[in-house]
């Protein structure tokens, strides 16, 4: 009988997304309690050690994050169990460079380097909308946050642009039909493309079918789709292949391709 939280995370039963070689241990990182879910986040270790290669060991990673030299969502976090998940930015003052947590086609967390301009905002999924003490309403996000006073318009589902500095909404983007979206869960995961429609299952999960920029159909949850544009216009700047997902033989081409010109 378990007495109390879990402190270990085995190897094997790490997320297949942060990309741990089995044989470098018998343990993983476990991430801390934060604002996202163990399974839907990578912790600050990982993305220092193994993903930007700042450190080589546990040990000097600690070092990094105590110097505090890291920030994600611009505060300092030494924690180097601190979960980190999508659409976090992760900057680092020292050297000039930003981050922003999101996945590639296979589903995998990617780090993906963004500009200064960029990285003082990030998108955030609106969870659910309810009516707080003395009648205020208030917004939750997929991070966690609590938002006091949004703007009427805004519903569940919907996309909002957040400062990062200042905590205020900048603008919203509705959850709708021709608006552009990021797959977070599920088979489609990192995959990018326009909502076409929704399909309502009452007593079941609600399906939306989504179009990519090559003609692809693909239906996934709706608790899946994270709206990140209006129109065709993305509001971040997007991993290389636009979230467009190849099939094994045009995979194979292309790297026979690229093969190809460097002979």
């Amino acid at each position: 009988m378990a007495r109390g939280p879990k402190k270990h995370l085995k190897r094997l039963n790490a997320p297949k997304k942060w990309m741990l070689d089995k044989l470098s241990g018998k343990f993983a990182p476990r991430p801390s309690a934060g604002p996202h879910k163990l399974r839907e986040s990578m912790p600050l270790i990982i993305v220092i050690r193994n993903k930007l290669k700042y450190a080589l060991t546990y040990g000097e990673t600690k070092q990094v994050t105590m110097s505090r030299a890291i920030k994600v969502d611009g505060r300092v976090r030494t924690d180097i169990g601190f979960p980190t998940g999508f659409q976090d930015v992760v900057s680092i003052d020292k050297t000039g460079e930003y981050f922003r947590m999101l996945f590639d086609v296979k589903g995998r967390f990617l780090v993906h380097r963004i500009k200064k301009d960029e990285a003082a905002y990030k998108l955030c999924s609106v969870k659910s909308l309810s009516t707080a003490a003395k009648g205020v309403p208030v917004l939750v996000t997929h991070d966690g946050r609590t938002i006091r006073y949004p703007d009427p318009l805004v519903k569940v589902h919907d996309t909002i642009k957040l400062d990062i500095d200042t905590g205020k909404i900048l603008d919203f983007i509705r959850f709708e039909p021709g608006n552009l979206a990021y797959i977070t869960g599920g088979q489609n995961c990192g995959r990018i493309g326009i909502i076409t429609h929704k399909e309502k299952h009452p007593g079941s999960f609600d399906i939306v079918h989504v179009k990519d920029s090559v003609g692809h159909s693909f239906a996934t949850r709706l608790s899946n789709v994270f709206p990140i544009g209006k129109g065709k216009q993305a509001w971040i700047s997007l991993p290389r292949g636009k979230g467009v997902r190849l099939s094994i033989a045009e995979e194979r081409d292309r790297k026979l391709a690229a093969k190809a010109k460097e002979m």
